[in-house]
């Protein structure tokens, strides 16, 4: 899919161990991905779902993706925040445990020559310290199935993390029931393959 409009359907394959960024300023520059099946990247297809909603969807809930910061929890490769700086966001703080991810998180800012946007917390999401100040934006990509979805909300909620208005989106496997915290409420779900993706607004009943 292109910058502006809706999928049309999956996006082609690209090499193993590595995805690619959909579109902006890197459009196209490959990011390294950990062998094996311990991450799974969001697709190129619902990235570009992800994206282009984000850009053009939320303006009336006073949210621009155009100088936002952004927090991406469970970063793994780092896809989504890379993808967020691609298209125009000021900052992305990346929280991630997995040495492994981190090595692949640590390649892909080098590879994009984008260390002075970003910064790397080593840290439990669902354990979230108090906010030394708010992201316009939190992406969540957990493992299908964890059960940390709720928590990690939770303490984004509750330690600060969010501005107001504030967004927040979450990669769940398609079956998967989101609870939002209080003050929050989902705005929309939409699925992609085995995946969905959910939007959450401060305020949205």
């Amino acid at each position: 899919m292109n910058h502006k409009g809706k999928a049309k359907g999956p996006a082609k394959r690209n090499a193993p161990g590595h995805i690619r960024i959909t579109a902006g300023t890197f459009r196209g520059r490959a990011l390294s991905v950990p062998e094996g099946d311990t991450v799974r990247p969001t697709s190129d297809w619902a990235r570009q779902a992800l994206f282009n909603r984000l850009e053009h969807s939320f303006q009336n809930y006073g949210f621009r993706l155009h100088g936002a910061r952004v927090v991406d929890l469970f970063a793994g490769t780092g896809a989504l925040g890379l993808e967020a700086l691609s298209r125009g966001a000021a900052h992305v703080t990346f929280v991630e445990h997995s040495p492994s991810s981190r090595r692949a998180l640590a390649d892909n800012i080098e590879t994009l020559g984008v260390d002075d946007k970003v910064s790397i917390l080593t840290m439990d999401a669902t354990a979230l310290p108090a906010a030394a100040q708010p992201y316009g934006l939190a992406l969540l990509d957990p493992p299908y199935g964890s059960g940390l979805v709720e928590r990690t909300l939770e303490a984004l909620a509750a330690k600060g993390w969010l501005t107001e208005p504030g967004l927040m989106v979450v990669e769940t496997a398609r079956d998967e029931i989101i609870t939002a915290p209080d003050g929050w409420g989902v705005e929309d779900s939409r699925a992609y393959g085995r995946g969905a993706l959910t939007y959450l607004i401060r305020g949205k009943l």
